[in-house]
Formats: C-alpha cells, structure tokens, sequence
C-alpha cells in the first residue's frame, strides 16, 4: 500500500508524456501574403493554414478593424485544406483616424471552428469616413468539437512544452519547500534524519531546476531565437539555482559533520527565502518576454484552455510525486553511507 502513489506519479508522468505529444493542435494561420496592403482598390490575400480542412465547409472569412468593424472578403478560392486565397475590395475610406492599421483576419469553417491571425495585415492610407463596407461583425457560430491543443501563433508546436518545462519548475518550488521544512526541523530537534531529508530534496529541487532551465532554455530558441537572451526571469532563475548550488558547496567544506548540517540547515532556509524575489517579484517588475513577468500574464484563458489543464495539472502532481519519491531513495542511501 505504501507504493500508491509512486505508482501513481510515474504512471501521471508517463499519461502527460504521451498525451501531450500525441494530441494534435486545433487548427490555425500561419501566414498571410501580402502583409501590408493600401487603403482603396482590390488585393488578393494568400492564406496558409494549419491543421485546416478549408474544403471540408463553407469558408467565411473577416478581415477585422476592431470590435464594431469588419471587412468580408468578395470572392473566397479554396486551394487544398491547407491554402485559401481571399479578394477583398479595400474601401477607401477607413473607421478611425489612424494612417495605420493593424486588422485581424478571422476564418471559419465547420469543421474547423475559427481561427485569428492577430495583426494579419497592416493597412496604410484613406481617410476617415463612416463607409458601410466596414460595417460588418464576426458571426459568432459553433466551434469545432474535435478534442485538440489550442494553436497560438507565437508558439505552435512548442506549446507542448508547457506540460514538461513548467511542471518541472512548479514541482521543484515544491521539492524545495519540503527540503527547507526538514532543516527547520533539524534546528529544532538535532536529528541526523532531517537533515538527509533535507540534502536530498535539496539535490532533488536541483536536479528538477536543471531540467526545468534546460526544457526553457530550449523553448526560447525556439520562439525568442535564442538559447539564452538574457531574460530577467533567466537570469534569475539561473542565479536561483547558483545559490542552490552553493548549498552542496557549504556542506562538503566542512569537515565537521554535525558543524556542516547546521550551517548548511541556515543556508537553505534562507536559499529558499531568496527564491521568492528572484522567481516572483523581481521579474514582475521589469519588462521581459517571459509569461507572468513584466505585465504579462500567465495561465490566463488565453495561455492555459480546459484541454491543457487536462493534461498539466497531471504532470505537475506526477513531478511532485516522482520528486518526492527519488528524495526519498536519496535519503535512505546517505543513512546507508552513514551507518
């Protein structure tokens, strides 16, 4: 009976893995040509999709001005699945004062649901009228009911990644946390079993960081261009795990076993203090590309929608769960070192 919910971490672990490789992306637009039209006049607009079925339905499509205001294309020519081409006719006058527009195109189809390209076009010139052509909403209809990932244009495919990079991270917050509790009770009582406890969630919270900064550092070359860009919330992750780092410095510089545990009990209590500004409150003060930093949400609707949840908030208790069980292993080899 002891052996549940190690069972049940790995088998979570392994249920994110494979869920979240194999479940497709809903679908989307990943480019549009061309990207700046002219106010006045008719303009040919080349459509590539993903994971579309444009000849599975009828095609309505919107290019979008704000919420009041949208243009519907004239003449709608299905290419393949994948490939529209929409001929819009670009009044010449336009709904704000603004020379230039950022408009939005909006596709639907039954099979597909809708997808948005934010700031698919840019339009520049006209003047501002109050013109009926603009004067068109995005029908709301049914979305696709086909279980997918949600397509975010930024991230594609990588979206995958939030079930392993951020699960990672959160499960190390955890694995630390328990490590600083058993140096807090190693202070109190003076037992050698608390402070193994202590050193291997430590190196287990390290382990998982390591992993956690690599899966990132990944991501990011992947939709920032770079392994490392200097981010606020890298540097300081990074700096986090230095001085997690230093903890296992601490421990093998001291000679004195007794002498060592208490210093290196101090340390990791306040090791664990500092990652609270590092992680969470210096990052949200400054600009940074990073979600949940700089005025930039995370695990808002947009970031995080119903089918995801259904496959991270799994991984994270697996990595908890599996972080707690390897500590545990850890533990029960110093007190064999020991003995």
């Amino acid at each position: 009976m002891n052996w549940w919910w190690k069972i049940l971490g790995a088998a979570l672990i392994l249920y994110s893995l494979i869920a979240g490789m194999l479940v497709p992306l809903g679908p989307g637009i990943i480019h549009v040509h061309p990207a700046r039209i002219s106010a006045g006049g008719s303009v040919d607009i080349n459509v590539t999709g993903y994971n579309s079925s444009y000849q599975s339905g009828e095609v309505q499509a919107w290019l979008k001005y704000d919420d009041n205001h949208a243009l519907i294309p004239g003449v709608i020519n299905v290419v393949d699945n994948r490939h529209l081409v929409l001929t819009f006719d670009i009044p010449e006058e336009r709904p704000g004062p603004e020379n230039v527009n950022a408009l939005n195109l909006v596709l639907y189809n039954p099979h597909d649901g809708y997808s948005v390209l934010p700031s698919a076009l840019f339009m520049t010139g006209g003047e501002q009228g109050n013109v009926r052509e603009w004067d068109h909403e995005v029908e709301v209809g049914k979305g696709t009911s086909n279980f997918h990932f949600p397509f975010r244009n930024i991230l594609g495919e990588t979206i995958r990644n939030t079930y392993y990079h951020v699960p990672l991270w959160m499960a190390m917050m955890v694995i630390f946390t328990i490590s600083m509790w058993f140096s807090i009770l190693f202070l109190r009582r003076r037992r050698l079993e608390d402070d193994q406890k202590a050193n291997a969630f430590a190196s287990t919270g390290l382990l998982l960081g390591i992993l956690g900064i690599t899966t990132g550092m990944v991501w990011a070359k992947n939709t920032w261009g770079a392994y490392w860009s200097f981010d606020v919330k890298q540097n300081m992750s990074a700096i986090a795990l230095l001085i997690y780092a230093a903890y296992f410095i601490l421990r093998s510089a001291i000679a004195d076993r007794d002498v060592a545990a208490r210093f290196a009990g101090v340390y990791n209590i306040f090791a664990f203090l500092l990652l609270i500004p590092l992680l969470y409150i210096i990052p949200r003060m400054t600009a940074s590309l990073h979600p949940g930093s700089g005025g930039n949400p995370a695990f808002a609707g947009d970031d995080l929608d119903s089918t995801m949840r259904m496959v991270f908030y799994p991984a994270v208790l697996g990595w908890i769960l599996l972080g707690c069980w390897i500590s545990q292993l850890q533990a029960r080899i110093m007190r064999l070192r020991q003995s």
